[in-house]
């Protein structure tokens, strides 16, 4: 049995010994000490022992000489029952320690690691990698329809003034998403607006042409940047909060307590963010336009040498209703995908605090790549119709 503390017991040197029996059975007989202070026997000794005892097919073991014992010999038998698994030899541990069994009980039911401590896994094939995937796609597709179909079905409610959802819920969301936003919003954006302009200026000072820094930086804003960098921003800042909160209260079983209670998720707590990223994002566009002009304004006169009137002037001249009216609507759009994809990802969170956090993440790579193929085809779609 193992020493326990205050317990002052003689220490010998730990023995090892295979006895042969009848029927192709032997036992190994387990003596003196087997702590790790000790020089315990190699496994090896074991296989030795075992070679020089042929046919056996079944193996148990002899206790009654063990004096005291530590994790030297959980491990040794943990190693024997493997090196008699690979000779086809059945081990029987029942004559071990009843410690020393839970102990190797325990040692089984933990994965085997490799050297980093994470867990082995085994390395599927490509062809199994490439049906998994397209597994996942195809139910992620699925998921994605389910979701904007219920997503129409409230906007239908909505209109019909049937959705249920609290009208505070919506004006903190607007203000949270919207005016607490202005700050980085309007950072970011008079940041872009320098980038912009010393590219500008950089390349126009060659040819004389400076004063055309006004029509490259309001256009690029006003036409696309203004609106893409709102719609990044928030989806690392409010898309990401969307995916963070219903995934919470997944987690919490929240959703389904309102399912029971007969409310529907989508219309209590997708559609009123839905509504509030919609309706700001346009707004924060405006703003974004504002400080990214005020930003090549900035390089303009303080580079470029022109003065503050003329830039100003350029800007409006360049600038017609149909640049504007693109922004806006790029706008809108990026907003809806940002408030889709958070909303989306959190109510497909899992049920773990793990799980929250790659809901999180999901959501804001999500929004991201669908924004820029947005931006893409928004781009093409305008060229077409002779918005540009």
């Amino acid at each position: 049995m193992p020493q326990t503390p205050g317990m002052t017991t003689a220490t010998s040197p730990p023995t090892l010994s295979l006895e042969s029996r009848d029927a192709g059975r032997a036992t190994l007989v387990l003596g003196g000490t087997w702590r790790l202070t000790q020089r315990l026997p190699r496994l090896a000794r074991a296989g030795e022992l075992l070679e020089q005892a042929p046919g056996v097919t079944a193996l148990d073991f002899d206790t009654e000489q063990l004096s005291d014992w530590d994790s030297g010999l959980v491990t040794f038998i943990a190693g024997l029952e493997q090196l008699c698994r690979a000779r086809g030899i059945q081990c029987e541990p029942g004559g071990l320690p009843d410690g020393l069994l839970k102990l190797l009980e325990l040692a089984r039911s933990v994965p085997q690691t490799g050297r980093g401590g994470h867990a082995m896994q085994p390395v599927p094939s490509f062809v199994s990698q490439l049906g998994s995937d397209a597994m996942d796609l195809i139910q992620s597709t699925g998921e994605i329809m389910e979701f904007f179909g219920e997503g129409t079905i409230a906007f239908r409610n909505l209109l019909l003034g049937r959705a249920r959802f609290r009208r505070s819920d919506l004006w903190l969301i607007m203000q949270e998403s919207g005016a607490d936003a202005l700050p980085i919003v309007g950072l970011v954006s008079f940041l872009v607006g320098i980038i912009l302009g010393y590219i500008g200026d950089q390349q126009l000072k060659e040819f004389g042409a400076q004063i055309y820094v006004a029509d490259l930086v309001g256009l690029a804003t006003v036409i696309q940047m203004g609106a893409l960098v709102t719609a990044i921003v928030l989806s690392g800042r409010t898309g990401a909060a969307f995916a963070a909160q219903i995934g919470t209260m997944q987690v919490n079983e929240e959703i389904d307590a309102l399912r029971t209670l007969g409310i529907s998720p989508m219309e209590f707590l997708v559609l009123p963010r839905m509504l509030a990223l919609i309706a700001m994002t346009p707004l924060l566009a405006i703003y974004a336009d504002l400080l990214g002009i005020l930003g090549g304004a900035f390089v303009g006169t303080v580079v470029g040498s022109l003065t503050l009137s003329a830039y100003l002037t350029e800007t409006q001249l360049a600038i017609g209703w149909n640049h504007i009216i693109q922004g806006l609507i790029a706008a809108t759009v990026y907003g809806a995908i940002v408030a889709a994809s958070g909303c989306l990802r959190g109510m497909q969170c899992g049920r773990s605090a793990a799980a929250v956090g790659q809901a999180t993440t999901s959501a804001v790579v999500t929004s991201i790549v669908f924004i820029v193929i947005a931006a893409a085809v928004l781009t093409i779609i305008f060229d077409a119709v002779g918005l540009s």
